[in-house]
């Protein structure tokens, strides 16, 4: 990759942290995971109901996590859980804070089983003026071989040469 690298991301169950750092590991750059003011709770089931109620009403939660500097990155990895079919509202909460026109932005996401949906399409629409790449998507930890596929993504996308 070329330039600053910043990989920031959300992560309830650790999945989505998991993949962060495995692309941390493969491109360095920095490293930041999304902390909302108020966490979202231990139990999945309040926690699904909690985020529905934001994303309806489309809120966007404050963060305690701040980031000094984003327009100096040139490259922005950003990940994310699948939350009813989109984007966690702790990385809709960056995404508007941030303006990203001219940069490079990396998707990955993690699901439970409900795949892309409208992740992409979410995200772009918060990026307009942004480079979009094409999504890493992986199932819940992506298992044994997550290294590998995430270096197969990286080369397949021109973020890594083979």
């Amino acid at each position: 990759m070329v330039g600053r690298i910043l990989i920031v991301y959300y992560s309830w169950s650790g999945n989505t942290r998991r993949v962060a750092q495995v692309i941390h590991e493969i491109v360095g750059g920095d490293l930041v995971e999304l902390e909302p003011v108020e966490p979202y709770p231990e139990s999945y089931s309040a926690t699904l109901e909690r985020a529905k109620k934001e994303i309806r009403a489309g809120l966007r939660p404050p963060l305690k996590t701040t980031i000094e500097g984003v327009k100096d990155y040139d490259t922005i990895f950003v990940g994310s859980p699948n939350w009813w079919g989109t984007i966690a509202p702790p990385v809709t909460s960056f995404l508007s804070q941030h303006n990203l026109s001219g940069k490079t932005v990396v998707p990955f996401f993690t699901h439970g089983g409900g795949g892309l949906q409208k992740m992409l399409d979410d995200l772009k629409k918060l990026c307009p003026q942004s480079k979009v790449l094409q999504p890493l998507t992986i199932y819940e930890d992506g298992g044994g071989n997550l290294k590998e596929r995430v270096r197969r993504w990286l080369i397949e996308i021109g973020a890594l040469s083979k």
